[in-house]
């Protein structure tokens, strides 16, 4: 079969899904709003970066990107419905990457109007202590922001393929994300630079003076998030439906 109608059925579960549409609207909702409040608050901190706290909703807004990239992979795993997919698919490398970009390509589009909108009312609530910022730095936050929202919705679906289960993805991702990088990676110094979160994370700061740069740390993402998909397609291929 060729690649489009795969890609086309795809979409089709993630549109019909109900759970996934609700995912990308708490995606939206939740960045936004969080964004908003951190824009309200405003900060005389000395080392207050005006375009983190604008986009500071990814935060929490995260674990819906999250959500929607294990949601998406683990509704396969109930009730036969990888048999079959992949009874009317029987090529699994062309399966898997139709789901992947049916993930990505919602999971990006959503990710960049959540970007934009999250940095608009932010920057509203900021005033004047985001007079400083420059097209070109807010340009990149917005950008890698969706980019980095889509990869780690990826990231997600890789994984999810691995262990089978989005319960099981969710139990190892977002403790991560809230304990390890927060708690732990603040004492683990350069090493938490490379973190998934961490690393993505940088293109949304104004100033960074850690290992990475903001395109460096999006890279270090896209790392994470190959090595989640190569072994998510190497178990859909491997191991029995």
């Amino acid at each position: 079969m060729a690649f489009a109608p795969v890609l086309h059925a795809e979409w089709l579960k993630i549109r019909t899904l109900r759970s996934l549409p609700g995912a990308l609207l708490a995606l939206f909702t939740v960045t936004t709003a969080f964004s908003a409040l951190a824009g309200s608050d405003g900060s005389s901190e000395p080392d207050f970066d005006p375009l983190f706290t604008a986009l500071s909703g990814v935060l929490p807004g995260q674990i819906a990107a999250i959500s929607f990239g294990a949601l998406a992979v683990s509704s396969e795993y109930h009730g036969g419905a990888l048999r079959l997919s992949l009874a009317s698919v029987p090529q699994r490398g062309r399966w898997f990457a139709a789901k992947m970009t049916a993930i990505a390509v919602p999971a990006l589009l959503v990710g960049l109007l959540t970007a934009v909108t999250s940095f608009a009312v932010g920057r509203a609530g900021l005033g004047s202590a985001a007079s400083g910022l420059t097209t070109a730095e807010q340009v990149r936050a917005v950008s890698g922001c969706g980019i980095y929202l889509m990869l780690m919705a990826l990231l997600a679906a890789g994984l999810t393929a691995v262990l089978r289960s989005g319960v099981a993805t969710l139990s190892v991702l977002v403790p991560f994300i809230l304990v390890v990088s927060f708690v732990i990676g603040d004492a683990a110094g350069t090493v938490a630079d490379f973190l998934p979160d961490k690393a993505g994370q940088t293109a949304l700061h104004q100033s960074y003076d850690g290992t990475l740069g903001p395109w460096s740390g999006l890279a270090v993402t896209a790392l994470w998030t190959a090595g989640a998909l190569v072994a998510g397609a190497w178990s859909v291929r491997r191991r029995d439906a």
